[in-house]
C-alpha cells in the first residue's frame, strides 16, 4: 500500500476517533502526574486478558494453542464462561490465521465451542491498489485498525502466529520491539485484547516455561500477560493438559486449569475439536508443566512434531517460499539441518531452483499432488554423505547432485 493510501487511512481512523490535527512545536510531550486520572486495569478475562494489551499464548506443538484461542474466541461472541466461572461480557472478535483455513477448520472450531458465528470475523487478505493480497501482519495494521473499527464492538484480536508480524530478525530485540509496537497500539487504540500465538523453542526442559518461548526475549517483554500450554505427565502417569499463567505484569502470575481436547461433529458430516475445560490448579508455570522425570533428552520424542508445525506454519501451497526464509525460524528455535530436512520430507515439501542467483523455494504440496520429487538421494539426511550435501557440497559416491544444484538449508 503506497504512503498516500496510508495517509488517508490514518485520517480516516482518526476522524473516527475524534482527533483534530492541531500545529504543536515539535520536542518531548511531557504530561504533570495531576493531571492524570488513576485508573484500573480492565479485563475481558480477569487476570488472565487485559482490554487494551498485548498478550502471548505459546506452548509446544500438539498441546492445542490454536484450539484454546478458539474457546476463548468463542467465549467472547457468546457472552459465555470462562473456566473460573465468571462471564465474559459479549463482544465481535477478529481472528487471522497464517496456518489454518477458516472455513474448514477454525469456524468449525468456533461453533463446536458454542461460538456465535455473526460475531466471528476472519481476515482473508488485503486489498493493495485494487489487487487482493495475503494479509501481512507486518504491513497491514493500520488497515485492519480502520476494518474493526468499522465492525465495531471488537473485543478480541488473534494473530497466528505472532512472529509473522516481525519483518526483520525475530531473535534481535530491538527489531522485535519495534515491529510488535503496532500490535500494542492496535489494543490500546481500539481498547480491545490482543493475543498472539507461539511456538516453544527446542529444549530447556524444567526451565521458566514464559522464557522458552521462540524468538528475542522481547516477544515476552513486551507482552503484558504469558499465558503458556503443555501436557505433562499427572500424578497417576496419565497425561495431563495445562494451561497456566507463566507471566503477568499486570496481575497475578500464577495458577491454571486443567484441560483435555475433544473432537466433535460441529455441524452434520463435519468434526472438529474443542475444549473441555477441567479443575483449577495451584502453583507457578513452572511448577505446574515441568514433569520431574523429564530431562531434555527427552524432548526429543516431541521434536520431531514441533518441527514439521513450524515449518508448516512458513509455507504454503499457494506460493513459493525462499528456503533460508521459511527455514530460519526453525534453525532460531534450535533444530538441525537434520531435524529440518525431516520435516520437510514428513510434509511432502515440493522443491525448485529459482535460478543461479536466487537459490532453493519451498512450498506445500496441494491436496491430491503426487509425491513430492527432490533433487537428494532419499538418505541425504543421514550419514555422512547426506552431511555433505546438507552442508553444500557435492559427493561423488552419491552420484545424483552437481554442486550447481545444492540445496543448502
Amino acid at each position: 500500500m503506497n504512503v498516500e493510501n496510508y495517509n488517508h487511512l490514518a485520517a480516516l481512523i482518526d476522524a473516527d476517533a475524534g482527533i483534530t490535527e492541531t500545529t504543536s512545536p515539535d520536542g518531548v510531550v511531557l504530561v504533570n502526574g495531576s493531571d492524570l486520572t488513576p485508573e484500573p486495569v480492565r479485563w475481558l478475562w480477569k487476570y488472565w486478558l487485559a482490554l487494551g494489551k498485548f498478550q502471548i499464548l505459546a506452548g509446544p506443538a500438539g498441546t492445542g494453542k490454536t484450539t484454546i484461542s478458539g474457546d476463548v474466541l468463542a467465549t467472547v461472541t457468546a457472552g459465555g464462561l470462562w473456566p473460573d466461572g465468571t462471564r465474559c461480557d459479549p463482544g465481535n472478535v477478529l481472528m487471522w490465521s497464517g496456518e489454518d483455513d477458516p472455513a474448514d477448520t477454525l469456524l468449525p472450531r468456533l461453533i463446536a465451542a458454542g461460538a456465535d458465528r455473526s460475531r466471528c470475523y476472519f481476515v482473508s487478505g488485503t486489498r493493495i491498489d485494487g489487487e487482493l493480497q495475503a494479509f501481512d501482519p507486518a504491513r497491514d495494521m493500520q488497515a485492519l485498525e480502520y476494518q474493526a473499527r468499522a465492525i465495531g464492538g471488537v473485543k478480541l484480536i488473534v494473530v497466528d502466529p505472532v512472529v509473522s508480524a516481525v519483518t526483520g530478525d525475530s531473535h534481535k530485540n530491538t527489531e522485535v520491539r519495534r515491529a510488535l509496537q503496532p500490535l500494542v497500539d492496535l489494543a490500546s487504540r481500539l481498547d480491545c485484547a490482543v493475543l498472539g500465538i507461539s511456538h516453544f523453542s527446542k529444549g530447556g526442559a524444567g526451565s521458566d516455561p514464559a522464557s522458552r518461548v521462540v524468538g528475542s526475549i522481547a516477544f515476552t517483554a513486551v507482552a503484558r500477560v504469558v499465558l503458556v500450554a503443555a501436557k505433562v505427565k499427572g500424578e497417576d502417569g496419565e497425561d495431563r493438559r495445562i494451561l497456566a499463567r507463566g507471566k503477568s505484569n499486570i496481575g497475578p502470575d500464577d495458577g491454571g486449569f486443567e484441560y483435555q481436547i475433544e473432537q466433535v461433529e460441529a455441524l452434520p458430516g463435519i468434526q472438529a475439536s474443542r475444549i473441555a475445560w477441567g479443575k483449577a490448579v495451584e502453583g507457578t508455570a513452572r511448577e505446574l508443566l515441568t514433569d520431574p522425570n523429564e530431562t531434555d533428552s527427552d524432548d526429543a520424542t516431541s521434536d520431531a512434531g514441533e518441527a514439521v508445525a513450524m515449518l508448516r506454519a512458513e509455507l504454503s501451497a499457494d506460493h513459493w517460499t525462499p528456503c533460508d526464509t521459511c527455514t530460519q525460524p526453525l534453525k532460531d528455535a534450535g533444530f538441525t539441518k537434520k531435524q529440518i530436512w525431516t520435516a520437510s520430507k514428513k510434509l511432502g515439501v515440493k522443491r525448485q531452483k529459482a535460478g543461479m542467483d536466487k537459490g532453493w523455494q519451498w512450498r506445500l504440496r496441494e491436496p491430491g499432488e503426487g509425491a513430492f520429487i527432490t533433487a537428494y538421494p532419499e538418505d541425504s539426511a543421514e550419514g555422512s554423505e547426506g552431511s555433505n550435501i546438507l552442508n553444500g557440497e557435492s559427493s561423488e559416491s552419491s552420484g545424483t547432485l552437481e554442486s550447481s544444484a545444492v540445496e543448502v538449508l
